[in-house]
C-alpha cells in the first residue's frame, strides 16, 4: 500500500469508532457492485454513527482521497465502485429517526433498507411506494443516489417525486439541509451554491426545455429541471423548488447523505392481479398502451426466457406455472389497487374484457387473493437474478437496460432492438416496466472476449433508436460508469457544461465519487472491467465435480454445450463462484434462510456475495499465490454454517455450502487437520467403540475446552442402546416396501427417533427394512462429518459403502427413508458431486425424508394411519436449514396436520446457529447463539409448557435445549405419540 494511503488508514483508525478495512481481501470485496466493472478502492470505512460519517469525510478530504458513499452495493451501472475511500453506510446507519403520521413523512438514515422501512410503517397504514425489485436489500440512500423508480411508478412516481428533504455533508465538511426552504432560510454556504445553481438553470432554461426527455423515466444527468414546474410531474401538488431533488440521482457526486425525509402514501387496502398471456412478445408490447388506460397500479413484463428460467428454479416453478396458459411468449402482470375490493374486482373484469376486444379471449389468469399475488411478485422481483442464472461465460449485460420510450412506440422499439441484437449474434432478455415504456433489456454477451466491442456497437444503434422515439437513454438505474459517457449525447454540449459547473460548485476538488455523470471514462474501457484483459483462473484440481458449470450457451440458439469436465477451474469451480452477480439478494431484510451469518454480523465478508467474491478473487490470483488455501479465504468462509440457504434462495444458484467443502479440502491439504477436526470427522468411526464404552466417551466434557469446544455447551451423549444394536434386520414379512437409513447421529445419540419412525411406518401398513452394512463393517454413514472437515476422500469412501448397501433397494424401487435432514440430503446432493457414477443418481432418486415419504403417500391416497389427538393441542415447528433449502418444509406441515386438533405454527427463522459442529466450537459459540436469538429462541421461550416444539434436525434440537431449556422432538416422535 502506498505510504499516503497507509497514513490515511492510520488517521481513520485513530479518529473513528467504526470499522476501517484496508486489507487486500476487503478492498477486493468492495471493488465490485452488480455491474460489469471492478475497481479496487483505496480502503473501506464502515461508520458507526453520523459523527463517524462526518469524521470519515473530513479525514479523507484532508488526505485528498476521493470519497464513495455506498449502500447495499447493488448498483447495476457501476455507481458504487471507484478508486476512492468507500464509506459503507449499510451496517450501522440504518435507524428510523423521525416519523410524522399526520404529515405522512418519515426520516431515515441512508442505510435503512426499503422493506425494513415498509415493515415498520405497515402498522400505521402507510408505505414508501418507490417499490424497486431489490426492496429487500437496497438502502434508501442508494435509492436516492440513483433516483430509483419501481414497478408502481405509473401511480406514485420516482424517488425524486417522493423525497421531502435531505440532510447531507458537503465536500468541505459543512452540514446542510436541502429541501423547500426559501433562500433566506438557508445557511450562507448552501445559499451561495443554491443561488449559482438557480442562476445557471435559468440561463439554460430554453436548452433544458429542448433537451430533457419528456418521459417519466428520465434519471440521467442532474435534475436542473426542478426549477421549472412541469406538467409531467403529477405526483405532487407542491411545485416549489426543492433542492433535495437536485441531489436525488446525483450518485454521491454532489454530497454525502446523512438523513432523508420521505413522503409516504396510504397503504392500499386491496389489490387484484391479472396475468395476461401473450402468443408473441410484440403483441404484449403493443397491448401495454391500451392496458394503462384502465388505470392500473403496475404493468410488468416477464418474457419467455425469464419464464423458463423461473420454471427451472425449484422455489419459483410452482408459482410461475400457476400464472401460465399454455406456453406464452410473454406475460404481463397487471395490478389494480385501492380502497374498495369490489372496485378492484371490477377492474379485473374490465381487463378480461379488454383482452377479448384486442383479440385474446381467455388469456388472463385472475388472481384476486393476496397470497398468490405476493408469490408471483416475488418471482418478478427476482427477475434480474433469474436472468443472471444462465451458466457459462455469456451473461445478460446491463448498459442499455433502462432506455425509456413513449408507450406508443414500445412495440416497434423492442422489435427493432431485437433485430439489432440478431445483427450482432446475440439476443436480449426482457422484463420490467411495460407501464412506463421502460424495459430491462440485456443482450447476452461474453465480457471476457468480444463483449466490449459488441456492447459499444449495440449501444450506438440503440441510442439512435432512443433519439428517434424521443426517449431517455437512462431511464431507471442511473448513469454510473456504463452510462455517464452518454450524458453528453443525451443532453448536448451546453447542458453537459452546465452539469460540470454544478459538480464544481458542490465539489470543487472533485473528491465525491469522481468519474460519474460528468467527466467520465469510456463505457468500454476494459481496464475497468471485472474480467480484465488477461483474466484467467488459476490451475487447480477440485475435490468435487464442478463440470455442470463448465457450460457455454449459444445466445441465439440457446443450445448449451459442455466443452470439458476436467479440473481446470476456468471451466468449473471458478465459474460456479462467478455465478454471483453481486445483486445482493443474500442481504435481504426478511432473510428467511439466507444468509444467517450476515444477519448477525452485517459484514460484507460474512455474506454469500462477499464469500463468492473472495473465492473469485482467490481463484483468479488476485489475492496472492495461495489461492483457496489463503487465510483471507479461510476468514471469509469461517462463519458459513453450510445451511444451503443460498442453494435455494440465491436465484443464480450459488451453493456456498458445497464451495466450503472445496475450500476446506484445499486448506486441509495445505495446512493439515486440527485435533478437533480429526475428532469431528471421525465421529462415525468412533461409534463402535463409543457404544461399548459410552461412559468413557461421554466424559469428553472434562477436556472439551482443551480441544476447542465451547465450555458452555453440553456435548451429545453417546448411547449404548443404539438403534442398530436393538433392532432386527427387517420385519420378516416378505419384501420390504420401505427401508430406513439409520444415520450416525440418530443411531448413536437419539435412537428413539428411529424406533418411532419404524413404528409409525409399520402402523401405516408398511413392511419396514433397515439398511445394514456388510458383515463386520461399521454402521453406514453418509460422510457428512468428513465433508465438513474437508476430508473428501474419506467421505467418498463412506458414500460408496452406503451406496453399496442401499443400491439393491433402489434398484427394486423401494423408498429409502432418512430421519436426519443433513444426512439424507447429503445423499441427494453431495453424493452427486463426488464422482460416484449412476449408482449415486439412482439412490438419490429414491432417498426421501420420513415426512416427505408420508406426505407423498397421503397425496397418493395410500396412507392409512390412525391417529388420535394429543394432550398438547399446539406445536411450534422449526425447520432444519436443509429442509428449507430442498423444499421439504411443506411436507413436515402436511404430516403434522394429520394429527387431529393439533395447531401448528412455523417459526419464521433462519439457521438455528448450531449447524453440526459449528455451534460447539469455542470461537463460534457467540455467533451461534446470536443466530438462534434472531427469532428461534425467543419464539420457543414464549411458548407455554403445553406447546410441543418440533425440530427434525439434531443440531436444532440441541441448540433449543441449550438456549431455551426446552426439549424439542422429531416429527416421527409426534406421530408415534398420536398412534391410536
Amino acid at each position: 500500500m502506498p505510504s499516503d494511503m497507509s497514513k490515511l488508514e492510520q488517521n481513520l483508525r485513530r479518529s473513528l469508532k467504526g470499522d476501517v478495512l484496508f486489507d487486500r481481501a476487503s478492498r477486493g470485496r468492495y471493488s465490485t457492485d452488480a455491474s460489469i466493472y471492478q475497481i479496487e478502492p483505496v480502503g473501506v470505512v464502515v461508520p458507526r454513527d453520523e459523527a463517524d460519517l462526518a469524521l470519515a469525510v473530513d479525514v479523507a478530504r484532508d488526505a485528498k482521497a476521493a470519497i464513495l458513499p455506498r449502500g447495499a452495493g447493488t448498483s447495476q451501472c457501476g455507481q458504487t465502485v471507484g478508486d476512492a475511500l468507500v464509506i459503507d453506510c449499510s451496517k450501522y446507519l440504518r435507524e428510523i429517526v423521525g416519523f410524522d403520521k399526520n404529515k405522512s413523512q418519515v426520516t431515515v438514515q441512508p442505510g435503512v433498507v426499503l422493506d425494513q422501512l415498509n415493515a415498520w410503517l405497515k402498522p400505521h397504514g402507510l408505505w414508501y411506494p418507490v417499490d424497486v425489485s431489490t426492496s429487500a436489500q437496497c438502502t434508501l440512500g442508494g435509492m436516492a443516489g440513483n433516483n430509483s423508480c419501481g414497478s408502481r411508478s405509473i401511480r406514485y412516481g420516482n424517488m425524486v417525486h417522493n423525497v421531502a428533504s435531505i440532510d447531507a455533508l458537503l465536500a468541505n465538511g459543512q452540514r446542510a439541509r436541502f429541501g423547500s426552504a426559501r433562500p433566506e432560510h438557508m445557511p450562507e454556504g448552501v445559499r451561495a451554491i443554491a443561488d449559482k445553481v438557480a442562476e445557471l438553470a435559468f440561463a439554460e432554461r430554453d436548452e433544458i426545455e429542448r433537451m430533457y426527455p419528456r418521459v417519466l423515466r428520465r434519471v440521467g444527468g442532474y435534475n436542473l429541471d426542478i426549477f421549472f414546474p412541469q406538467s409531467e410531474r403529477p405526483y405532487t401538488t407542491d411545485n416549489s423548488v426543492n433542492l433535495a431533488h437536485l441531489l436525488v440521482g446525483s450518485e454521491g457526486t454532489l454530497a454525502v447523505t446523512e438523513r432523508l425525509t420521505l413522503n409516504l402514501a396510504p397503504l392500499p387496502k386491496h389489490k387484484t392481479l391479472g396475468v395476461v398471456n401473450f402468443p408473441s412478445f410484440y403483441k404484449a408490447m403493443d397491448s401495454a398502451q391500451h392496458i394503462v388506460k384502465l388505470n392500473p397500479a403496475a404493468v410488468e413484463l416477464v418474457d419467455r426466457t425469464m419464464i423458463e428460467l423461473a420454471r427451472a428454479n425449484p422455489a419459483f416453478r410452482p408459482v410461475i406455472e400457476r400464472a401460465l396458459i399454455g406456453k406464452p411468449e410473454a406475460i404481463l402482470l397487471v395490478e389494480f389497487a385501492g380502497e374498495e375490493r369490489e372496485a378492484q374486482l371490477r377492474d379485473l373484469t374490465r381487463l378480461v374484457e379488454l383482452m377479448a376486444d384486442l383479440g385474446l379471449p381467455g388469456s388472463v389468469v385472475e388472481m384476486p387473493e393476496p397470497r398468490p399475488q405476493s408469490e408471483l411478485w416475488e418471482v418478478r422481483k427476482a427477475g434480474l437474478n433469474i436472468m443472471m442464472s444462465m451458466k457459462g461465460d455469456g451473461k445478460p449485460v446491463s448498459f442499455i437496460e433502462d432506455c425509456a420510450v413513449p408507450l406508443e412506440h414500445l412495440a416497434d422499439y423492442t422489435q427493432r432492438l431485437t433485430d439489432v441484437f440478431g445483427k450482432h449474434g446475440t439476443r436480449g432478455t426482457w422484463y420490467a416496466h411495460a407501464s412506463v415504456g421502460t424495459l430491462h433489456v440485456r443482450p447476452i454477451l461474453d465480457m471476457r472476449r468480444e463483449g466490449a466491442e459488441k456492447m459499444r456497437a449495440i449501444a450506438e444503434e440503440a441510442s439512435a433508436l432512443v433519439r428517434e422515439y424521443k426517449g431517455a437513454f437512462s431511464g431507471e438505474h442511473g448513469d454510473g460508469l456504463v452510462r455517464s459517457e452518454w450524458v453528453a449525447w443525451q443532453f448536448g454540449p451546453r447542458l453537459t457544461k452546465a452539469f460540470e459547473t454544478v459538480k464544481d460548485l458542490f465539489d470543487p476538488e472533485n473528491i465525491l465519487n469522481p468519474g460519474k455523470i460528468v467527466r467520465p471514462s469510456r463505457m468500454d474501457d476494459r481496464s475497468l472491467f471485472r474480467f480484465k484483459p488477461g483474466y484467467e483462473s488459476i490451475k487447480y484440481e477440485p475435490a468435487l465435480d464442478w463440470s455442470a458449470w463448465n457450460v457455454q450457451t449459444d445466445p441465439v440458439t440457446e443450445i448449451s454445450t459442455a466443452p470439458g469436465t476436467g479440473g481446470d477451474l476456468a471451466g468449473g469451480f471458478a465459474k460456479a463462484a462467478e455465478m454471483c452477480n453481486n445483486n445482493g439478494h443474500c442481504r435481504k431484510f426478511d432473510a428467511g434462510t439466507m444468509c444467517p451469518s450476515f444477519r448477525v454480523t452485517r459484514d460484507e465478508k460474512h455474506l454469500t456475495r462477499g464469500r463468492a467474491n473472495t473465492l473469485r478473487l482467490a481463484l483468479s490470483g488476485q489475492l496472492g499465490s495461495e489461492g483457496l488455501r489463503s487465510d483471507s479465504v479461510a476468514a471469509a468462509m469461517d462463519l458459513c454454517v453450510s445451511c444451503k440457504g443460498c442453494k435455494r434462495d440465491c436465484p443464480t444458484g450459488v451453493d456456498m455450502a458445497r464451495m466450503k467443502i472445496e475450500v476446506k479440502s484445499a486448506r486441509r491439504m495445505a495446512k493439515g487437520l486440527s485435533w478437533r477436526d480429526r475428532l469431528i470427522g471421525a465421529t462415525p468411526s468412533m461409534a463402535p467403540w463409543a457404544r461399548r464404552l459410552p461412559w468413557l466417551f461421554n466424559a469428553a466434557w472434562f477436556v472439551q475446552s482443551y480441544l476447542g469446544f465451547a465450555k458452555q455447551r453440553r456435548l451429545p451423549q453417546w448411547r449404548g442402546d443404539t438403534f442398530l444394536s436393538t433392532t432386527d434386520v427387517d420385519d420378516g414379512h416378505g419384501e420390504p416396501t420401505v427401508v430406513i437409513f439409520a444415520d450416525t447421529f440418530s443411531n448413536n445419540f437419539e435412537p428413539e427417533i428411529l424406533h418411532a419412525a419404524r413404528r409409525v411406518l409399520a402402523a401405516a401398513g408398511h413392511r419396514v427394512a433397515v439398511a445394514w452394512p456388510t458383515l463386520g463393517a461399521p454402521a453406514l454413514c453418509c460422510g457428512r462429518t468428513y465433508l465438513a472437515t474437508g476430508q473428501v476422500e474419506r467421505a467418498r469412501a463412506e458414500a460408496r459403502r452406503t451406496l453399496n448397501a442401499l443400491l439393491p433397494f433402489a434398484q427394486k424401487g423401494v423408498p429409502i427413508v432418512g430421519l436426519e435432514p443433513s444426512c439424507l440430503f447429503t445423499m441427494r446432493d453431495e453424493f452427486l458431486a463426488m464422482g460416484l457414477g449412476e449408482d449415486a443418481d439412482l439412490v438419490a432418486a429414491h432417498a426421501v425424508l420420513f415426512e416427505e415419504f408420508l406426505a407423498r403417500e397421503q397425496k397418493a391416497g395410500r396412507l392409512d394411519l390412525a391417529l388420535r389427538p394429543l394432550s398438547e393441542r399446539k406445536a411450534l415447528l422449526h425447520g432444519h436449514c436443509h429442509q428449507k433449502a430442498f423444499g421439504a418444509m411443506s411436507a413436515v406441515q402436511e404430516v403434522l396436520s394429520l394429527v387431529p386438533d393439533l395447531a401448528v405454527t412455523p417459526i419464521e427463522s433462519s439457521c438455528c446457529g448450531m449447524a453440526g459442529s459449528f455451534g460447539y466450537e469455542a470461537e463460534h459459540y457467540e455467533t451461534s447463539i446470536a443466530m438462534a436469538e434472531l427469532s428461534l429462541l425467543p419464539a420457543v421461550r414464549k411458548a407455554d409448557a403445553g406447546t410441543l416444539v418440533v425440530a427434525d434436525g439434531t443440531s436444532c434440537r440441541h441448540q433449543i435445549a441449550d438456549g431455551a431449556d426446552r426439549q424439542a422432538i422429531h416429527v416421527a416422535q409426534v406421530l408415534e405419540r398420536a398412534l391410536a
